[in-house]
């Protein structure tokens, strides 16, 4: 039967076999008397990737309570010829019992297990203060120690183990914090000119100067005047029809004898006229304008120039800036104007400015990534690989084969690289929001996780525990990385949007591949 590969199929098919250590299941928690390795101790080795080798030095009283326990356990769950069930069963006689079922030396790999359970988190955590990453592995298997065990002797249990790594800052000549003043590269499209013209031409606009106009003078595009007007639906055959609502009419109103800034034909309409003029002026209104009752239709207006104006934009000086905020000059207000133009546009480049950050970022910081952290985050891409590979059509059945341990580990050795740098941004991230204190405050969470309820649908299932701390953690670092970028020495190449024949030709390949 042709089955379909859920994702958490493939995460399972692909995580079997893969660590080269055996590991355990730890068992319930027994106390063995409250055994504390603070009596004997433990040796702790620093391996390279942020890994430790713990050997726990467990002493004879100990290894005889866990078989004792194991033993009594086993007495209460098993059924032999010859003894009552629930009572108390020699050691050697539940072996044997074990042994012929194939489970050969099964009570003392259980008391192994059980010493395990009880002494390897608080000898990491308690004894050492280091916080574990994954499920720690014996570095002989219980199977094996088994064979050696002997309840009541001393016995040295080899654990190895991933811990979470420190960073290591490095030292830069002249500089007190090293992440401060990074150097990068990135490219993006220049910056939109059209946008700039506009934003500082309106700004111009609200600091025009009117002056009377002389007697006598007829309106030329660009003037300003004032004026009465009274509006009416244009029937059919030109004539004037029913009143317009007051909103389309009104008396002293100023009007600006420029392109598309009103109904088509009323600048049109008063070119030429002179303070005192009465004109009768023809025009339509916009096809996309909100009240449908008028937009595409035409109307006539009655119009009284009232006075007319002379319109000066002032020019982009040091006093006219001054004008705008007393702390700016004519410089200074371009570039101002400048960023925040750009500010919008920017925002699709901002990955491309984070990676550049990152990049740099990785150089002045050293961590060990814990291969723990390696094998998870390559096995959840393997499985979006896979994911992907279905979605674009590929036969479970094929899919199936691609999935086992020797294509999961090729896989993890690609993406290696890539992990461990991501990572070891992350980290260093989030070290230097604690020490910078860069926070977010909490309305932009709020504002964020409001507007990821309104999109939840009815019945689907919704942590806000778990989407606000994610919610929070991605405005952290985003504040980071503007923090990073505020300070640091990029260099942005700007490059024209086109054709690019590298990429056809890479996207043309991977295409004729897959097929």
């Amino acid at each position: 039967m042709n089955m379909r590969v859920s994702k958490i199929a493939i995460v399972l098919l692909a995580a079997s076999n893969v660590s080269s250590f055996t590991t355990f299941t730890l068992p319930p928690r027994v106390m063995l008397h409250r055994l504390s390795m603070a009596e004997e101790g433990s040796v702790l080795k620093k391996l390279p990737e942020s890994a430790v080798e713990l050997t726990l030095k467990v002493p004879g009283s100990a290894t005889s309570a866990a078989y004792e326990k194991a033993c009594t356990e086993l007495s209460q769950q098993i059924s032999i010829p010859g003894f009552r069930k629930g009572a108390k069963i020699p050691p050697q006689v539940l072996e044997q019992n074990m042994a012929a079922k194939g489970g050969r030396n099964a009570l003392k790999v259980e008391a192994i297990n059980s010493l395990l359970a009880q002494l390897i988190q608080p000898a990491i955590k308690d004894e050492h203060g280091l916080d574990p990453i994954g499920q720690p592995s014996l570095v002989t298997p219980a199977e094996a120690l088994a064979d050696d065990f002997v309840p009541g002797e001393a016995i040295d249990l080899v654990v190895k183990c991933d811990v979470w790594p420190d960073i290591k800052w490095a030292e830069v000549e002249g500089k007190e914090k090293p992440y401060v003043g990074l150097k990068g590269k990135y490219k993006r499209q220049p910056y939109d000119q059209a946008k700039f013209d506009k934003a500082l031409g309106d700004l111009r606009e609200r600091y025009v100067i009117l002056d009377p106009s002389p007697e006598g003078h007829a309106l030329e595009m660009g003037d300003a005047c004032r004026v009465d007007m009274t509006g009416y639906m244009a029937n059919d055959d030109g004539s004037k029809g029913e009143p317009l609502p007051n909103a389309a009419s009104g008396d002293n109103v100023e009007v600006v004898l420029g392109k598309g800034l009103y109904m088509e034909g009323l600048v049109e309409g008063l070119v030429g006229a002179k303070a005192g003029d009465s004109r009768t002026v023809n025009v339509s209104f916009p096809e996309n304008l909100r009240d449908k009752t008028l937009a595409g239709k035409g109307a006539i207006f009655d119009v009284t120039v009232l006075g007319c104006s002379k319109r000066t934009l002032p020019e982009v000086s040091d006093e006219f800036a001054a004008k705008v905020r007393p702390d700016l000059n004519a410089e200074k207000l371009k570039d101002e104007l400048q960023k925040a133009v750009d500010a919008e546009d920017a925002k699709q480049y901002t990955p491309a400015r984070n990676a550049a950050l990152g990049k740099s970022l990785s150089e002045v910081l050293s961590v060990d990534v814990p291969d723990t952290l390696v094998t998870n985050q390559a096995r959840e891409k393997f499985a979006m690989m896979m994911t992907d590979m279905r979605d674009n059509g590929v036969a479970d059945d094929e899919i199936k084969k691609q999935i086992n341990p020797e294509n999961f580990l090729k896989y993890k050795d690609i993406v290696k690289d890539d992990i461990v740098k991501d990572f070891k941004v992350s980290m260093a991230v989030d070290e230097i929001a604690r020490l910078e204190g860069i926070d977010v405050p909490d309305y932009q969470v709020e504002e964020q996780v409001a507007n990821i309820k309104k999109d939840v649908q009815e019945g689907e299932d919704f942590d806000e525990k778990l989407v606000r701390g994610k919610v929070e953690t991605t405005l952290q670092r985003q504040m980071v990385f503007d923090f990073l970028a505020e300070n640091a020495e990029l260099e942005v190449e700007f490059e024209e949007e086109g054709f690019d024949e590298e990429l056809m030709k890479k996207l043309a390949e991977e295409s004729l591949e897959r097929e």
